[in-house]
């Protein structure tokens, strides 16, 4: 009787069952997506990269130098941004009693994206102070690096806007530099 009963069960073919297209699912959705990362990593370029390690690393100590010398002007600044109005606002102070320089480099630099980085020229006034249309800053973390005129002092620091709704950039004299 059951020998019968099996030869009376018609067969469906294995596609009609819907158990292996379910077992097939997953691999077949993991070659989608690794697909598209392989993708994704052969087409865009990693800017993360610097050519010339050696050349950097000289440099560095060139910028130390640039650091002391803020550091002996007693050179501070503060910048914020206000979203609502579109400007960067910013204050350059000194303790030593110097004029203020005729011009600032102001440079916003993109933590990842180099092509979003923002070069500014400001014209501080008398007590320090400036503010310029900047449109709108894009949410990330910056690297900020305010510079004189004839770029013998900088001032450094990193900024994570919104986060932080302003930044204070201060030299450090905490390490003597070898000449």
């Amino acid at each position: 009787m059951t020998v019968s009963m099996l030869e009376q069960a018609p067969v469906a073919p294995w596609y009609k069952h819907r158990w292996p297209w379910l077992l097939m699912l997953g691999p077949a959705v993991a070659v989608v997506v690794g697909s598209y990362f392989g993708y994704l990593a052969y087409s865009q370029q990693d800017a993360l990269v610097v050519g010339d390690y050696y050349k950097k690393g000289k440099a560095i100590n060139q910028d130390l130098r640039r650091d002391h010398r803020a550091a002996e002007l007693g050179l501070s600044a503060q910048l914020s941004y206000d979203a609502a109005r579109g400007v960067l606002v910013g204050q350059l102070t000194r303790t030593t009693a110097q004029t203020q320089p005729e011009k600032l480099f102001v440079h916003l630099a993109h933590a990842t994206l180099p092509e979003k980085d923002i070069n500014l020229v400001v014209q501080p006034d008398a007590k320090g102070a400036f503010e310029l249309n900047l449109p709108m800053l894009e949410q990330s973390r910056w690297v900020v690096l305010v510079e004189g005129e004839q770029r013998d002092w900088r001032l450094a620091g990193s900024w994570s806007w919104p986060k932080q709704r302003a930044v204070s950039l201060q030299a450090d004299l905490a390490k003597p530099v070898d000449d």
